[in-house]
């Protein structure tokens, strides 16, 4: 008892000296932005302070050594003879050195594992019809891919066979992190669910995962140059595809995202888009944001105005002397409600698609429409959104996680856009459990088909999110799309809920989404149960 009081004892002043180290280094890292989020902290703003804290504090090294004592370590290693069989394909001709010492310690994980091997050499095609041969396909075996050098975590064959079971995926993968050079864990990748629309661009399961084969697949896959990621790649089209979200893989290198993705062709025929924009009064930004609509690439646009009180000559007199061809103005009176105001408009408008645009919106670029719109014609699409920046190139809307601040959040958040980020998360086009109506693309059938924006319950806050969520649950799923890029200059027209009115009927609309979502509850299965609910910049959750 005295020696298990002294363990504990000793942990807890380990776990707690590494987080002040870690506090140390994310001083030192932004020591103004460190010395705001601690501010917050004493004023009682616990939620903004621990939003500020939570990416500061994942920059440290430490931070992940830190998890990995409080979570994912001590596991035993599996059993061996389990079925059915995992048997690995270690690939020798990785650019990055089969060397001797790395092949030995992928040998030494596997047979910890109880994993068979085969290792495949310069004559991919040769050496994998060879492994057919030999393995006993009347046991069902599931086959890993594996660099010299990786390792398998204590436990993983287990994990793996525990995710099989009963279950008709073709592919499973789990979590990754890297070996630096003297064998530490670093950089881990807490992935999202299965994506398909992210794996399009970038394979972020290759190398660590196990898919089920034959020797067909094999014999297939030996014609590629990479023979793992195409007998990956295979396995996932079916879609049947899990994620075990624990960390089972450290790994010698993995593949980077790229830095952008390919250009998207732009459907031939689009058909009409009806784009609604809320405004009152600021000219100066409508007029800068019809302006760019105007000049869109886009055979056939309809633009709705609503205009809630405007009050200001300038901008009436602007709406007086709108074309009627090119822009219809819908009068909308009494308090903002942007669900009924969008609702209104749906109602009136002639196209197949929708776009609900904030008037505080700058199009950079006249093909943005078409983008996006593309997408929306898709059948397992719901809400389309843009990747939106603020004036000064900052990142502000990349897609919207759920459960961020026990509500929803903007995913990548005041990143650079050319910053690496989170695996590039914010620059790939991806499925989202949400997007932002301050851009928002759908088909009009669909949107009506939902009921539209909830007037009720969410009246100015959550609406596209809780559109979104009811898109999402009749099989039309929201995706972000950052091949669209605008500007977003946020509530500049509307201003924030500061007043006590407006932070009232804040405070519902939050009680509503957590009471209709759960969003207080729920991991969002795009985000990561390992990464922080605090932050919207995808953050080691400490």
């Amino acid at each position: 008892m005295k020696a298990d009081r002294m363990n504990r004892l000793l942990t807890a002043f380990a776990n707690g000296w590494l987080m002040v180290l870690i506090h140390l280094d994310a001083f030192r890292f932004a020591p103004l932005h460190y010395l705001k989020a601690a501010w917050w902290g004493l004023l009682g703003k616990r939620v903004r302070s621990r939003g500020q804290f939570a990416p500061l504090l994942g920059q440290s090294r430490r931070a992940y050594l830190l998890w990995g004592m409080r979570d994912e370590r001590g596991r035993a290693h599996s059993t061996p003879g389990e079925l059915p069989p995992i048997i690995a394909l270690v690939d020798l001709t990785r650019e990055d050195g089969a060397t001797p010492e790395r092949l030995e310690a992928t040998r030494s994980s596997l047979a910890a594992e109880g994993v068979a091997a085969f290792e495949i050499g310069a004559g991919a095609a040769a050496d994998l019809a060879a492994a057919a041969k030999a393995i006993d396909w009347a046991q069902r075996p599931w086959l890993l891919p594996v660099a010299p050098g990786d390792r398998l975590a204590p436990g993983a064959a287990s994990l793996y066979r525990e995710a099989i079971a009963g279950s008709s995926a073709q592919v499973v993968y789990a979590d990754d992190d890297l070996l630096d050079r003297w064998g530490r864990f670093t950089v881990p990748h807490f992935k999202p669910d299965w994506n398909s629309e992210l794996f399009e661009h970038f394979d972020y399961l290759a190398g660590a995962c196990i898919v089920r084969g034959d020797a067909a697949a094999l014999a297939q896959a030996g014609q590629e140059a990479d023979w793992g990621g195409a007998l990956v790649r295979a396995a996932a089209a079916g879609q049947r595809v899990a994620h075990i979200p624990k960390v089972l893989h450290h790994r010698q290198s993995r593949p980077v995202a790229p830095q952008k993705p390919v250009p998207l062709q732009v459907c031939s025929n689009l058909p009409a888009v009806s784009v609604i924009v809320p405004t009152r009064n600021r000219v100066d930004l409508l007029r800068t944001c019809l302006d760019g609509v105007f000049a869109s690439q886009y055979p056939d646009v309809e633009v709705i105005v609503v205009d809630n009180d405007s009050d200001d000559p300038e901008t009436l007199a602007y709406l007086q002397e709108l074309d009627p061809a090119r822009a219809k103005v819908l009068r909308h009176s009494g308090p903002f409600n942007f669900s009924a105001i969008n609702n209104a408009a749906a109602r009136e408008a002639r196209g197949e698609l929708l776009c609900l645009l904030n008037n505080d919106i700058e199009v950079l670029a006249p093909d943005w429409l078409a983008i996006l719109a593309t997408q929306a014609l898709r059948p397992d699409v719901g809400a389309v959104g843009a990747q939106l920046l603020y004036p000064d190139g900052r990142i502000q809307h990349a897609g919207v996680v759920i459960g961020v601040g026990n509500a929803a959040g903007h995913a990548h958040r005041f990143v650079e856009p050319d910053d690496e980020g989170y695996f590039r998360r914010h620059a790939l086009p991806q499925f989202a459990a949400a997007v932002t109506a301050a851009c928002l693309v759908v088909g009009r059938d669909k949107f009506m088909a939902v009921g539209g924006l909830d007037e009720k319950n969410f009246a100015v806050a959550y609406n596209d999110v809780d559109l979104c969520l009811r898109l999402n649950e009749r099989g039309w799923q929201s995706l972000y799309e950052p091949r669209a890029v605008l500007v977003h200059h946020e509530s500049v027209s509307r201003g924030f809920d500061r007043d006590p009115v407006g932070a009232a009927r804040f405070a519902g609309e939050l009680a509503a989404l957590q009471r209709i979502w759960k969003t207080d509850q729920i991991v969002d299965r795009f985000h990561h149960p390992h990464l922080s609910r605090a932050a919207e910049q995808f953050s080691l959750a400490l």
